[in-house]
């Protein structure tokens, strides 16, 4: 059941608090709201919270700063930013901090309680005990949500665990970037936008970058294959 969770709000505008607050009461949720990120900070230290809405522009600091307080103590918990700023360089600085998914003000109520459920259904669903993925030197630990490398461990953002996650389970197969933006962004891919190679990149200069042996590949017109050479 995905009902009776507990949400934090981070969100200045009363009006738009509240209005949020409410909706989600109405849907069974339990429903807190801190108006600035200081605040935002603390609620989270204090309470125990299943999902955040975060604003991306607070009075104190940026949303984007408290995204990266609460990455830095869980990794897990679902975040969801709210932003007037909808271009694809927007949506990459919330990605490279952990957001999970994002909403564009202005919203209606209807299109972000679709978000909401649906990262906290995929939070929900059942992980194996120690279900690790291997590719070479390459290991992906599922339950610990932690990548390394020759044992040695490589910081990756939410999103970037995402990819790779995705890319090994599909391993030595390639997949495109409408693929990718569906099965890791949950959105259909925009051609005129390159936030798909942005994100690969990042992830090869972490997962490749000083190792002989490269493992991320782009297959030109296709898309992109994981595979030990």
């Amino acid at each position: 059941m995905i009902e009776n969770k507990k949400i934090l709000i981070v969100e200045d505008e009363v009006k738009v608090a509240t209005f949020i607050k409410k909706g989600l009461q109405t849907q069974n949720f339990d429903a807190e709201v801190a108006e600035t990120g200081s605040d935002a900070k603390r609620f989270f230290d204090d309470g125990s919270f299943d999902l955040i809405i975060l604003d991306i522009g607070l009075p104190d600091m940026s949303g984007l700063e408290v995204c990266e307080y609460v990455r830095q103590k869980n990794t897990k918990i679902p975040i969801l930013m709210l932003t007037a700023l909808g271009s694809v360089a927007d949506k990459l600085s919330g990605f490279e901090v952990g957001t999970d998914d994002y909403v564009v003000k202005p919203f209606d109520f209807m299109e972000l309680l679709v978000r909401v459920k649906a990262l906290l259904k995929r939070t929900n669903e059942v992980e194996q005990p120690s279900e690790k993925l291997q590719e070479a030197d390459l290991e992906l630990d599922l339950k610990e949500k932690v990548a390394r490398r020759q044992g040695r461990v490589v910081e990756l953002t939410a999103k970037e665990f995402s990819l790779l996650e995705y890319l090994m389970i599909n391993r030595g197969r390639v997949v495109s970037k409408a693929d990718i933006a569906e099965k890791v962004w949950d959105i259909n891919f925009d051609t005129g936008t390159n936030f798909i190679e942005v994100y690969v990149n990042y992830l090869r200069n972490k997962v490749d970058k000083g190792f002989s042996n490269k493992l991320i590949h782009t297959i030109v017109g296709m898309g992109y294959m994981l595979k030990n050479k």
